[in-house]
C-alpha cells in the first residue's frame, strides 16, 4: 500500500545558535527550497537565514531563537528571538567598519523584510522572497 504524504509547507526549529549554527541551518534551508522546486530561491535565502542567524549569536544574550521557513508564492523566513533590542540598518559606516552591513545586504536581496515584536518581549525578524 503506497501512503501519500503531501509535500511540506513549513518547517521550524528551536535552536541554542553557535558559531558554527548558521552553516547547519544553510543547509536544511537549501534541502527545503530544493525540495520545494525553488533553487532559484537559494542564494537569497541563504544570505538572509545568515544574517539574521548571526545578528541572534551576535546580540542575543542566550543565543536562543526560533527559525521558520514556509513556502508560500515564494518562501518567507521568520527569526525569532527574546531579546526586544530591534536591528537597526545602517546605510552610512565608515569604509574599514568590520560589520553593520548585513541589513543593507538582506535589503538588497530579498522582496521585503521587517521587524515585528514577540510574545514575551522578544521580536521576529522575517524576510520574504517571491519566485
Amino acid at each position: 500500500m503506497n501512503t501519500y504524504f503531501p509535500p511540506t509547507t513549513h518547517y521550524r526549529m528551536r535552536v541554542t545558535v553557535g558559531e558554527h549554527s548558521v552553516r547547519h541551518i544553510r543547509r536544511i534551508v537549501r534541502s527545503l527550497l530544493t525540495e520545494w522546486e525553488m533553487t532559484q530561491l537559494v542564494d537569497a535565502v541563504e544570505l538572509g537565514v545568515t544574517e539574521l542567524v548571526t545578528n541572534v549569536v551576535r546580540h542575543v544574550p542566550d543565543r536562543r531563537c526560533e527559525v521558520v521557513v514556509l513556502r508560500r508564492a515564494g518562501v518567507r523566513v521568520e527569526v525569532t528571538d527574546g531579546c526586544a533590542q530591534r536591528p537597526v540598518m545602517r546605510r552610512e559606516l565608515p569604509p574599514d567598519a568590520e560589520g553593520g552591513r548585513g541589513l543593507v545586504l538582506l535589503d538588497a536581496v530579498v522582496d521585503k523584510w521587517g521587524v515585528v515584536g514577540a510574545a514575551g518581549g522578544g521580536k521576529t525578524v522575517w524576510f520574504e522572497c517571491r519566485r
